[in-house]
């Protein structure tokens, strides 16, 4: 796949999104920015929330990973399901009741100045280095397909990604955000989908023969109740699933951000119940396209990469399938690994200032602009 064809689609892919961002972050004050002015619409938040939670990381990590592990994560992702009913029914009536910016703000409340500082230094040097670890990894995916090719040093490739980031989240933040992130959302699974059309129709085959075949496959087993020492044992992975969504979701002020834009409690907990039984049938999109491909690779006795992270790049991007599949796995890997980081820039934005720097306490509208302005930077 031609370097500059994928650069080219980068840029118009961002294109779309500095505009979306222009024309929703209009006139946005400090609470559209922290919280949208909590007018968001819950469907909105609930699609949009989709693209944030699924990280470049899994983009091409889930398809790899059906060779071994089959379909055992669908157990991890219903514990997902289960942990969002929680938070809706938990978490959120707690936030809205406080009137929270932040979730950390809660800390403050329940234990003090002591504990609120560390709740928002602890979430803020994490979400740091785990920001850091998904784009690295998207920015290495870049490097190889795009700016090795064209003799542009990793550096540039980080400063240019970063950069792309920051730009489309300065203005609006939250209430920008949700919008970005739907169109993201929207382009992740149109590419998901249309890859497994097209890998399917290479296949010789249509979107039923392509489900009947992963469906007689035996990477699409599901559930492991047979050996509890096997870490694809049900109850290892649906009670972890359950215990990683409250702690990575309802305690997360990157992922919980959105779900408090919304206009009401009820508002969020639709928004919240929704995302978790999207993310289940988005999810088993990206399994199912793992069974295609290593059925693929198979039929056309292909060596595959001994890493599972590797097969979907590979593949993709090898040539060995239509232009449009790798036009495709980019579209995907982006909107995935900008969602993710986009969100976490917001959030990080909001938690320094809300909660390291009170600058809500102390200052006027305008000095909290000039300070959120500063810390975005």
């Amino acid at each position: 796949m031609s370097p500059l064809l994928t650069l080219t689609i980068i840029i118009a892919y961002f294109g779309i999104l500095f505009a979306i961002s222009y024309f929703s972050g209009r006139k946005a004050n400090n609470a559209g920015f922290f919280s949208g002015n909590r007018q968001s619409s819950w469907y909105l938040v609930a699609f949009s929330t989709i693209g944030a939670a699924i990280s470049g990381v899994t983009f091409v990590s889930v398809p790899g990973m059906v060779a071994t592990a089959n379909f055992s994560y669908m157990q991890m992702v219903l514990g997902f399901a289960v942990g969002q009913f929680i938070i809706a029914f938990v978490l959120i009536p707690l936030f809205y009741r406080m009137n929270l910016t932040s979730i950390y703000e809660y800390l403050e409340n329940r234990f003090g100045v002591s504990s609120y500082k560390t709740g928002a230094w602890l979430f803020f040097i994490s979400k740091m280095l785990g920001a850091a670890i998904r784009l690295y990894i998207v920015c290495v995916v870049l490097q190889l397909l795009v700016f090795t090719p064209l003799h542009i040093p990793f550096a540039v490739n980080v400063l240019f990604t970063v950069g792309l980031v920051w730009l489309y989240t300065f203005r609006g933040g939250v209430k920008t955000l949700i919008w970005t992130d739907s169109f993201k959302t929207f382009c992740l699974i149109v590419s998901v989908g249309l890859c497994i059309y097209y890998i399917a129709k290479d296949l010789g085959t249509n979107i039923a023969g392509a489900i009947t075949l992963i469906k007689d496959s035996e990477m699409s087993k599901t559930f492991f109740f047979e050996d509890i020492n096997d870490k694809r044992y049900f109850f290892k992975q649906f009670l972890a699933g359950v215990f990683t969504m409250i702690a990575t979701t309802g305690l997360d002020q990157d992922m919980m951000q959105k779900s408090l834009s919304c206009k009401n409690p009820l508002d969020s907990q639709k928004n919240m119940i929704t995302g978790g039984i999207l993310q289940i049938f988005v999810v088993l999109l990206f399994l199912m396209l793992g069974v295609l491909l290593y059925t693929y690779a198979s039929v056309n006795q292909i060596v595959l990469p001994a890493d599972g992270d590797e097969v979907f790049p590979f593949l993709a991007a090898g040539g060995f399938f239509p232009a449009i599949v790798g036009v495709l796995f980019i579209i995907g890997l982006i909107a995935a690994a900008y969602a993710a980081a986009g969100s976490a820039l917001t959030a990080l934005t909001t938690s320094f200032t809300v909660d390291i720097l009170e600058s809500r306490k102390h200052k006027t509208e305008q000095q909290v602009t000039r300070t959120r302005k500063q810390v975005h930077v």
